[in-house]
Formats: structure tokens, C-alpha cells, sequence
């Protein structure tokens, strides 16, 4: 006869674990290597810093490439950490349900009109 010491553990939720973490830190970091490169073209670029500048750094295509895929990166950076806590600290499935459809819809909202920011210039 087996001797159960202790109570059962009961683990809940889906098991993200790693990925999550893994996620969090390859988007975060190309996020802090992407400001660097635009803080880098900022300093060492001429004269006043307006708008003639900012949309002549976000004018090449390759730059806009790269800040939409920094969105990308940004987006799925803030569904992970919002997906976690809404997972660890709303306990009603109906109320995390509807927490997390509406951080979809305004994340993807926000995607959208990037694209719309990015490719106007």
C-alpha cells in the first residue's frame, strides 16, 4: 500500500513556461537593438531633428521592414506578458475570455494602423 505524504500538487494553466520566457527575450531584445539603431541614426545625423528627419530615416524601405517587424516583435511581446497575467490573476473564465479577445482586437488594431503609419511617409 503506497503512503501519500502531503497533499497533491494541482497544476493549472497551460504549461507556456519557457517559450514564454524564451518569447519575452528575443522580442525585447530585438526591440532595445532596434531603438538603438534609431538613436543612432538621430545623433549622428544633421541639423534639427523634425520631421524632415524622422521621416528621412523611416523613408528607406529596408527601415521600414525592419520597424514593422519591431511591431510584429511588439505586439506578440505585450500578448505574452498580457495572456500571463490575465491567466495568473483573473480567476472568472468568462471575464479573462473576454480580456484577452479584446487585447487581440486592439493589438492587431494597433499592427494595422502601423502599416498604414509606415508606408504613408
Amino acid at each position: 500500500m503506497a503512503v501519500n505524504y502531503g497533499s497533491k500538487r494541482l497544476v493549472v494553466g497551460a504549461h507556456y513556461g519557457l517559450s514564454s520566457w524564451l518569447a519575452q527575450r528575443i522580442t525585447a531584445g530585438l526591440m532595445a537593438l532596434f531603438t538603438l539603431i534609431v538613436l543612432a541614426q538621430l545623433l549622428l545625423g544633421r541639423g534639427p531633428i523634425g520631421y524632415d528627419a524622422w521621416s528621412g530615416i523611416f523613408a528607406a524601405q529596408w527601415m521600414k521592414v525592419l520597424t514593422f517587424t519591431v511591431i510584429v516583435a511588439m505586439a506578440y511581446h505585450t500578448w505574452v506578458g498580457m495572456r500571463d497575467v490575465s491567466m495568473d490573476y483573473i480567476r472568472p473564465l468568462a471575464i479573462r475570455l473576454v480580456f484577452q479577445i479584446f487585447t487581440i482586437v486592439w493589438l492587431v488594431g494597433c499592427a494595422g494602423w502601423a502599416i498604414q503609419v509606415l508606408w504613408r511617409l
